[in-house]
């Protein structure tokens, strides 16, 4: 929680679209109780009106962004965590965890072998094809899915920062829609479904996790399976 409030204390400097911190009170972590709690600013959610097309104000509703839209903030996302120096943790990190996980009865028993040996061969296969790639390297917002990005009168802004790591744009873009990636200029496609396969195949083992305390987990564990299999099924690998 530390690291979130102090990437987002940075990236407040660099005027990039996210939800800052709550400037009435110093920026950190605050202890209460058993409880560690960071502050944040609250933005009035910004609806598109479906008859007229204009915006309007409606708390506690959401629409989805427009691809142009949405991948232009990101633009600016990735220009703002350029200016700014931050160790991060490399998405080989955040992969060799997924491999572990899946390869550990212990940390996913519930998941079938043949699933499993799916999983485990998509991590392996895909991994050494994205290796390959060379491609640049900058410090990235790890998840900026739909669910982390709010639709306010300032426009898209980026929440959920803690997940900052560092590896090429296109593991960014392996979260977003795919016609919001197709509108970041200068994306390699290719890469970006590769990261995408792979992005479906580290969910799944984390919804497998039996620590796992995911909203609806029995659900998402066989969606995710499903998911895989279809981005695997798109891009003609079995």
């Amino acid at each position: 929680m530390e690291f979130e409030a102090e990437v987002a204390r940075r990236l407040a400097e660099t005027d990039s679209p996210i939800g800052e911190l709550e400037p009435r009170v110093e920026p950190g972590v605050y202890l209460r109780d058993a409880f560690a709690i960071t502050l944040w600013t609250y933005y009035e959610p910004v609806v598109a009106d479906r008859q007229g097309g204009a915006a309007h104000e409606q708390p506690g509703m959401s629409t989805d962004l427009a691809p142009a839209d949405y991948a232009h903030a990101l633009v600016r996302l990735h220009a703002g965590l350029r200016k700014i120096d931050l160790a991060a943790p490399h998405i080989t990190a955040r992969i060799a965890g997924w491999a572990e996980g899946v390869g550990d009865p212990e940390q996913t028993p519930d998941l079938r072998d043949r699933d499993r040996e799916l999983v485990s061969d998509t991590l392996s296969r895909v991994s050494a094809a994205i290796s390959r790639w060379g491609s640049d390297e900058q410090l990235l917002h790890g998840e900026p899915h739909p669910a982390n990005v709010l639709s306010t009168r300032r426009g898209p802004l980026f929440i959920d920062l803690g997940t900052c790591q560092r590896g090429p744009v296109e593991y960014d873009l392996a979260y977003v829609p795919d016609d919001v990636a197709e509108h970041y200029p200068g994306a390699n496609q290719d890469l970006v479904h590769q990261f995408r396969i792979l992005m479906w195949a580290g969910v799944t083992t984390m919804r497998w996790n039996r620590n796992d305390q995911y909203p609806n987990r029995d659900y998402w564990r066989i969606e995710t399976l499903n998911q895989l299999r279809a981005a695997l099924d798109r891009h003609g690998l079995d």
